[in-house]
């Protein structure tokens, strides 16, 4: 059991992506629960995955959180499953060492899953009231997000 828990944290140490998924799973934990605990960080991040082993949803990591309308190979703003990709803004990382997002991404690709969403596909802010959302079953509030899965 140590020997596993040694090798854990030297990997988090050193946050090398093997694939793209891997960075794009740090950055959608990043631009979507930066504020949040890392508790909260790997909640987004479980609810990525479980969209991904899904057959409703895209099977890689990048097509989940880039999921949504487009125009001229461009996407929509605000037409996307997950707001940061299409809200305008310029999404860049500069430094990907010491974030707690890389560390939850690395982890979720390792196969953690946070309990306390029970299955969600579906999260938002607390702040904002989607109608999908009444379609719904809550499974957990963490932070400021609203987690769901399908009834």
């Amino acid at each position: 059991m140590m020997k596993k828990i040694i090798l854990l944290l030297a990997v988090l140490s050193t946050p090398v992506f093997a694939e793209d998924n891997e960075r794009c799973l740090a950055e959608a934990i990043y631009f979507e629960a930066r504020g949040e605990t890392f508790i909260g960080q790997l909640a987004v991040g479980t609810v990525i995955m479980k969209r991904v082993e899904s057959s409703r949803f895209p099977n890689s990591v990048c097509k989940v959180v880039r999921a949504g309308k487009y125009w001229k190979g461009n996407p929509v703003r605000n037409a996307c499953q997950f707001s940061y990709w299409c809200d305008g803004k310029s999404e860049s990382i500069e430094d990907y060492q010491d974030l707690e997002a890389t560390n939850a991404a690395l982890l979720v690709m390792q196969g953690v899953r946070l309990w306390h969403v029970r299955g969600a596909t579906h999260y938002h802010a607390s702040y904002v009231h989607p109608l999908w959302a009444r379609q719904m079953k809550r499974t957990a509030i963490i932070g400021k997000h609203i987690f769901y899965r399908e009834k």
